[in-house]
């Protein structure tokens, strides 16, 4: 029996120290914006946090943005945890500061391919989808209409709700608002300065 159609699911995920997630983010939004259903866990966190987030999530894509330096220990390490934990059919890539002969050397580690700083989304996007075709066929991927790429991108809290000892629900996907990860708080400036100095 043929699958049922269905977005390409991607979890971005920041690993270690790095404190920088600009480029994580406008990946994530593109890959949105191209029709994948996108999961961003956050930063700092460890191999251990984003591959349990990848099982609780199930995802076909994890994809690591990495710009402190330590690509040859990290994705070596969510890749062994991600065999571990029985993922080793999911691709794993990303992207960040690295140079061209790391990123050979892990892919013969069995990384999926890298992408450096300049890289175009669109081709991040359509290496992701070649990928996923290659791997489960043209008719397991869905035609996803624009309107509903737009709801599909979330910052994921179960990372740190794991590692506080609370259990995520695969189900939040599904129900949660999407907005609400990415809604920015009013700013106070507004109440505050109201009726000064105008008369």
């Amino acid at each position: 029996m043929a699958a049922t159609p269905r977005r390409i699911r991607v979890l971005v995920g920041k690993p270690g120290l790095d404190g920088h997630d600009r480029g994580a983010k406008v990946v994530a939004a593109a890959l949105r914006d191209a029709g994948m259903e996108v999961i961003y866990t956050g930063l700092h966190q460890s191999p251990e946090q984003i591959v349990e987030s990848a099982l609780q999530e199930d995802v076909d894509v994890v994809a690591l943005s990495i710009l402190s330096g330590a690509h040859m220990t990290l994705f070596p390490e969510v890749r062994e945890l991600m065999k571990r934990r029985g993922l080793p059919d999911r691709l794993l890539t990303g992207g960040g500061i690295i140079p061209a002969e790391d990123m050979e050397a892990l892919q013969k580690q069995g990384v999926g391919r890298l992408f450096g700083p300049g890289a175009s989304t669109q081709e991040i996007a359509r290496y992701i989808r070649e990928w996923f075709v290659e791997a489960h066929g043209e008719e397991a991927l869905a035609a996803t209409p624009p309107a509903a790429a737009a709801t599909a991108a979330r910052t994921l809290p179960a990372a740190r709700a794991a590692a506080a000892g609370a259990t995520p629900r695969a189900s939040a996907t599904a129900t949660a608002p999407r907005a609400r990860a990415t809604r920015v708080k009013p700013a106070r400036s507004r109440t505050r300065g109201a009726g000064r100095g105008r008369r």
